[in-house]
């Protein structure tokens, strides 16, 4: 999401960030740059001349000029506008109203609006405990009604019995009685789309609205149609009227032209992003934390969201226990890499630490990648419940056998192994007496310098709850992580021993069979 745009910022901006001092030809010579990086992202262009111009008008007054750091008050520009450009502060699905409420779909066919339908009404009922009642109004695409009903039943999200031969504006009025009497707090319409806008779409809308009298009115984009999705925008918002925008595969958008256009262009806000295929995979568009990402500032606060959301309190309670007792077998490695792949693997991860964006290039030309956590994980579940447990079973004869299983060789298990050992060595040091433990200080150095408190399951000191912290807390995360050195680019993790511009613990204990070393836990003496 955003890579491109992110790399090209990012160089330009680290070339401003190094200089003592910035004439007003400096700036310009950027802001050149940072007009050709936005217009390759496929930003509508009056939207990036709208936004260069604001920048140089505030980048080359004179008290910038004159400032100590000139280079990072014009980054803190380019960050504030791009806030503004996207919308400001991020803004949900609005259900303020009087049950049941009418949330009704609209876009082109192709866009994703029968398993947004979807993904929005299982996020309703998980997170925010509404009954929900989704109503497929594509009476024209074939199946498209069973389509919606079948994804209702995966979801156990409750579906409109289908009558042939309705037409749309009557099950929009049966969708909105039947809410009425089963008690839904929430009815949801998955309208018709088109290949193309056309008059009988939007009179059909329009029907539609009059009838159902929707409180909110969501136009279902795909993110790769670029400036296209903009136009598509101003037409529905003209002649159907949309409250908000979600956007769908914004995980395959390398470039985000059409997430940076489409609120300066039509003034409408991006609601939800979509950035995968699984149900749970949706997301809120919060402006701030979007641009952190774009300008490699991180995003702390939808880590440990996405950490709150993935990771399996019991299991790391367990896991606590066991690595306070010094114990870590194959089965707590396999464990470790799917609550990794969990929360977006190691690119999803790295993206939202802050300083951290540039390592995902170097660490995947040094082999490591999500595939090689898929390949580490078939060679441990190609090993019997008793090799797991105690690695030390495994000669020639078993690691042949694991190899022909797991589609490997010998090599890779060596690797494995040699990795396995070394996290074993590290865990009985973290988990040693002495003040605590290892881990219990590290992690304690690192939430004191948060500002969080608590623990988890008792084993890690120091570590906030992740499932329990109250979402005021979450939104001062931010500003705690910035003025903690998390939020600059180039800062390391607090307590950590991070390395300016890089990741924590390079060059000190690391852990090899990961193509060239995964960096170790810092912090760590080296073994002798």
């Amino acid at each position: 999401m955003f890579e491109n745009l992110q790399d090209r910022l990012g160089s330009i901006l680290n070339g401003l960030t190094g200089r003592g001092a910035l004439s007003e030809a400096d700036v310009s010579a950027a802001l050149r740059e940072v007009r050709r990086a936005l217009l390759e992202a496929d930003v509508a262009l009056d939207v990036v001349r709208s936004f260069t111009d604001r920048v140089r008008e505030k980048a080359v007054g004179a008290e910038i000029l004159k400032s100590i750091k000139p280079g990072q008050m014009v980054v803190k520009i380019v960050h504030d506008e791009l806030i503004e450009m996207l919308g400001g502060e991020g803004v949900g699905i609005d259900l303020h109203a009087a049950a049941p409420v009418v949330v009704m779909m609209v876009g082109l066919q192709g866009s994703g609006k029968t398993t947004t339908t979807a993904k929005i009404a299982h996020r309703l009922s998980t997170r925010d405990k509404k009954k929900v009642l989704m109503a497929s109004l594509d009476t024209r695409r074939p199946a498209a009604q069973e389509q919606l009903r079948q994804l209702g039943a995966q979801a156990s999200i409750d579906t409109l019995p289908i009558i042939s031969g309705q037409s749309p504006t009557d099950i929009a009025t049966r969708a909105v009685q039947a809410a009425k009497l089963g008690g839904h707090d929430v009815v949801i319409l998955d309208t018709a789309g088109r290949t193309h806008i056309d008059e009988p779409l939007m009179v059909e809308m329009a029907d539609i609205k009059k009838r159902s009298n929707p409180h909110e009115i969501l136009l279902v984009a795909d993110s790769l149609t670029g400036q296209d999705a903009v136009n598509l925008a101003r037409n529905f918002d003209d002649r159907v009227g949309i409250t908000g925008l979600v956007l769908t595969r914004m995980d395959g958008d390398g470039r985000g032209g059409a997430a940076l256009s489409m609120r300066a262009v039509t003034g409408k806000p991006i609601k939800l992003i979509g950035v995968g295929e699984k149900m749970s995979e949706l997301e809120e568009f919060h402006p701030r934390r979007i641009a952190d990402r774009i300008l490699g500032m991180g995003d702390i606060v939808s880590l440990v969201e996405r950490a709150a959301e993935n990771i399996d309190a019991e299991k790391a309670a367990a896991m606590a226990a066991k690595m306070a007792k010094g114990k870590f077998d194959l089965d707590d490695l396999a464990d470790q890499l799917r609550q990794m792949q969990k929360m977006g693997g190691m690119g999803g991860i790295m993206g939202m630490m802050p300083g951290m964006a540039g390592m995902k290039d170097k660490m995947a030309a040094a082999g490591l990648d999500d595939k090689l956590f898929g390949r580490q994980i078939a060679i441990i579940q190609s090993m019997t419940r008793a090799e797991r447990a105690n690695p030390d079973l495994l000669k020639h004869s078993r690691k042949k056998r694991i190899a022909a299983g797991s589609g490997t060789d010998a090599a890779a298990i060596n690797k494995l192994l040699k990795m396995h050992r070394q996290m074993a060595d590290m865990m009985k040091m973290m988990g040693g007496k002495g003040k605590g433990g290892m881990m219990k200080q590290m992690m304690g150095g690192l939430a004191g310098k948060m500002g969080l408190g608590g623990g988890l399951g008792g084993g890690l000191g120091g570590m906030p709850d992740l499932s329990n912290i109250d979402p005021r807390q979450l939104e001062a995360l931010q500003k705690q992580a910035e003025a903690a050195g998390l939020g600059k680019p180039g800062g390391g993790m607090p307590g950590l021993g991070g390395l300016p511009g890089g990741l924590p613990g390079l060059g000190g204990a690391k852990l090899p069979g990961l193509g060239g070393g995964f960096p170790g836990l810092p912090g760590l003496p080296k073994k002798k």
